[in-house]
């Protein structure tokens, strides 16, 4: 089984089973500041999760790209990776629990043919204030899984959210293929991470809400999420023990080993980290928003962090200055097909990561002799641990991220004072930066602040492309109830007096009280009604168009005003490079 058959395979099975084939979204959440990068398939779709109307309907499937760092310590072992495919389908107050459950196990077994033998599902225990789900249990066992199969398991293992401190949550039920290993202990169970277990697919049914007291309430209305993972899926499919033997890694790894010059004990997680990190690196670097780029803070210190990494065991494979360039035309070249914006960004995802490996290999020589001469004094006078001040130097002068400081300190019995180093780079950033922090979660906030702000957005938009030039385009967007951030595409840094037309036009805008509407029309419809769409689904999909008077037109999933009247006076705070070609503006709404 390749990736692309599995792709097929899902996306029909549920178009047959009346679900609209949607495109996945950007891997640069819009108009989140709660994550860097989209970590499931549900996060582009919360708004409607959330109540609002989808213009494909109430079922709906797709492929989508996702990046999760959470695990990023543990890439290197068997399934776990920092970019992965998410194949998901989605009911929006449409089918519930049944339908969900019925049709995985159909699609697990009589389209995939796994083995009903082979599969195990966990379910949630209940815990005293919410209810065990029995009426999982029961549909399981109607399908044919038996109950010494059946896992009831507490709230870390099987529940989803509230995101936030209060909103929609409820259960999920997990699959898990059982690989035919030998328990590791009479405790071990799907969940175990000792590799007997592995879980494929998560079904997820919003059918609570959280309330401020602690209490739940059933929502008014009853949501479907689920999530497959193309990696581990084909993985199981063909009988391999690693996701890095399947047909999407063979090709990166096969390069890494033509590169490499040095094979011993440990090459085999290095190899694996250079081929994750790589590709996560080009499909970050390769998303098409360009707002992403190496440097020091939020998704862009990510990127930056797995580069570093992919190059620091890129050396010790004695591989060559240059390979990430190679490793990324690999990824390219496998991917194009199904990602085509990758192709079309070639030459900026090579230019970037030719660019921060020459950064980096000029800072690594130099931040390698003090960690030596740091290493050496501390073990002449006894001491084990390398202070957070000098991590921090390590990370500000020569470029070192904390976590291969940490790795270079355990080489040496050594540890790092990390809370000292967190104390020092919070300074720093303050000082520095002044840039609001990045908090865990996955609901974009969808309050009056944040829907006012997210309207103004467009607005700028329009206002920049009048004053600046059509070549100006959304890069990105990042909205707290405070301030927007808003990036496009420019050559140059403003002019004062740029800045102060871009404002005034706005302003007018919101002074005429301007009606916001929105219409349902195909994709090509809208880029032929002239709207701006950065949007890159197929031709015939259908999207969201808001109108701002004869302002603006846009093609967005929201949210948005009805008018704009009460949204208070847009002031811009600043202006300044986001990276090449790419400038940055913060701004507010003063009531």
């Amino acid at each position: 089984m390749t990736a692309d058959k599995l792709r097929e395979l899902y996306l029909n099975f549920f178009k047959s089973k009346g679900h609209t084939i949607i495109s996945g979204a950007s891997l640069i959440p819009e108009n989140d500041p709660t994550v860097l990068f989209t970590t499931a398939g549900m996060h582009p779709l919360v708004p409607y999760l959330m109540g609002e109307k989808h213009p494909a309907g109430t079922r709906l499937t797709d492929v989508q790209k996702c990046v999760r760092t959470g695990d990023i310590d543990s890439v290197g072992d068997a399934s776990h990776l920092t970019f992965f495919e998410m194949l998901g389908n989605w009911s929006l107050d449409d089918y519930f629990k049944k339908e969900a459950i019925s049709w995985s196990y159909e699609f697990l077994t009589q389209v995939l043919m796994f083995d009903p033998e082979k599969l195990n599902v966990t379910v949630f225990a209940g815990d005293g204030v919410v209810p065990a789900d029995e009426e999982a249990v029961e549909i399981w066992k109607g399908v044919g899984i038996p109950e010494e199969r059946i896992f009831r398991l507490p709230k870390e293992d099987n529940w989803w959210g509230p995101a936030g401190q209060t909103g929609p949550c409820g259960p999920d039920t997990e699959m898990f293929i059982d690989t035919g290993k030998e328990k590791c202990s009479e405790n071990c169970r799907p969940g175990c991470r000792c590799g007997k277990y592995v879980e494929i697919w998560n079904d997820v049914f919003m059918q609570y809400n959280k309330k401020e007291d602690g209490s739940y309430e059933p929502l008014g209305r009853h949501n479907v999420d689920t999530g497959m993972g193309v990696e581990r899926t084909i993985c199981m499919m063909n009988g391999l023990q690693t996701v890095y033997e399947t047909e999407l890694f063979v090709p990166i790894i096969s390069k890494i080993r033509e590169l490499a010059t040095v094979s011993d004990g440990d090459s085999t997680r290095s190899e694996r980290i250079v081929a994750d990190h790589m590709r996560t690196a080009t499909f970050i670097l390769g998303d098409g928003k360009g707002s992403v780029v190496p440097g020091n803070l939020g998704a862009n210190y990510v990127l930056r962090r797995l580069i570093r990494s992919a190059v620091r065991h890129a050396k010790k494979l004695g591989m060559p200055v240059g390979f990430t360039e190679e490793i990324a035309d690999v990824v390219i070249g496998e991917y194009k097909h199904v990602y085509p914006e990758l192709a079309d960004n070639r030459a900026h995802i090579l230019s970037e990561l030719h660019l921060e490996e020459a950064r980096f290999e000029k800072t690594l020589a130099s931040g390698q002799k003090e960690f030596d001469k740091v290493s050496s004094a501390l073990r002449d006078h006894g001491q084990t641990q390398l202070s957070g001040r000098t991590a921090f130097k390590l990370y500000d002068t020569y470029g070192f991220p904390l976590e291969m400081t940490i790795e270079l300190a355990s080489e040496r019995g050594l540890t790092v004072d990390v809370d000292g180093f967190n104390q020092a780079f919070e300074k720093h950033r303050s000082v520095s930066h002044g840039d609001g922090g990045t908090f865990k979660g996955g609901l974009a906030d969808h309050s009056e602040l944040t829907t006012a702000l997210h309207t103004a957005t467009h607005l700028l938009h329009r206002a920049l492309k009048n004053v600046l030039g059509e070549h100006v385009n959304q890069k990105g967007s990042n909205i707290t109830p405070e301030r927007l951030r808003f990036d496009f595409s420019h050559p140059e840094k403003m002019t004062p007096e740029q800045i102060k037309q871009v404002e005034d036009i706005v302003n007018e805008q919101i002074s005429k009280d301007l009606s916001v509407k929105m219409e349902v029309m195909s994709l090509d419809d809208a880029k032929k009604s002239g709207a701006t769409a950065l949007f890159t689904g197929k031709y015939d999909e259908q999207v969201k168009v808001y109108s701002i008077g004869n302002f603006s037109k846009e093609v967005c999933g929201g949210p948005h005003v009805e008018h704009l009247g009460g949204m208070g006076h847009f002031r811009i705070l600043k202006e300044e490079s986001s990276s090449a070609g790419v400038r940055r503006i913060k701004a507010v709404l003063e009531k």
